[in-house]
């Protein structure tokens, strides 16, 4: 997927559009969550996410999710990972 249908569907989702982020190689992030919906587009390097004991690695163009809430870890790749993110934020319940 590009950045401009990346970008149109964050809007058609609900999503608050991110600034590009970069991580560094090699960096690990301990299991966590987050109390808002996460959708990513990787743009160069890659990200492995692992959730209840499954990693998947996401490339250049790749699209992840992340429910609020799911508890997850990262491993950056070799290179480092560009990506930009959107976030959704629960509405609160009536």
């Amino acid at each position: 997927m590009d950045t401009t249908g990346f970008s149109q569907r964050l809007r058609r989702e609900g999503y608050v559009e991110g600034d590009p982020k970069f991580l560094e190689p090699g960096m690990l992030n301990a299991e966590h969550d987050h109390p808002f919906d996460v959708c990513g587009l990787v743009l160069d390097g890659e990200i492995a996410l692992t959730v209840e004991g499954t990693e998947k690695c996401y490339r250049p163009g790749e699209v992840f999710t992340l429910a609020a809430g799911c508890a997850h870890a990262e491993k950056i790749g070799a290179a480092g990972v560009r990506y930009v993110i959107g976030r959704r934020h629960p509405t609160p319940e009536s």
